[in-house]
């Protein structure tokens, strides 16, 4: 019998659970480790309105924090609030039992900051958006 396959571009929520549940039961029973994320986020709002307008968007995992976001806005950009998420994200990763941290920017982002904070290149996609590089760096502790 063959599987019917279907795409879409409007899955439910649901259809991720139905995916990733036995991804993890694979994951856990190779590397004999249980899969434990939890998520991490570190907003910044406006006292004024309450409204958040940047922030930091990861999770932990096994022995990694992955940075999925991170946005500050321009007024703020060059303040020192983008290095004092990036290291109260990192404390709360080694409080964590982490062993390091990876993300991921394009050319016309952060790749400077990044490395400025000690993390380093590990691969990268050329052309990935047309005449731009995407950057996967790492930071162990």
């Amino acid at each position: 019998m063959q599987p019917l396959l279907t795409l879409t571009d409007t899955p439910d929520p649901s259809v991720r659970q139905a995916i990733v549940r036995p991804l993890i039961r694979f994951n856990e029973a190779q590397s004999g480790r249980c899969e434990e994320f939890r998520p991490l986020a570190i907003l910044i709002t406006d006292v004024h309105t309450g409204e958040i307008v940047g922030g930091l968007w990861g999770g932990t995992n096994f022995t990694q924090l992955h940075i999925d976001l991170l946005f500050v806005p321009e007024d703020l950009r060059g303040s020192g609030i983008g290095s004092r998420i990036m290291h109260d994200a990192e404390a709360e990763a080694l409080r964590r039992e982490c062993r390091g941290v990876w993300l991921d920017t394009y050319s016309f982002q952060a790749r400077g900051f990044y490395e400025r904070l000690g993390y380093s290149v590990f691969g990268m996609i050329e052309d990935y958006l047309p005449g731009h590089t995407r950057f996967f760096l790492k930071k162990s502790f």
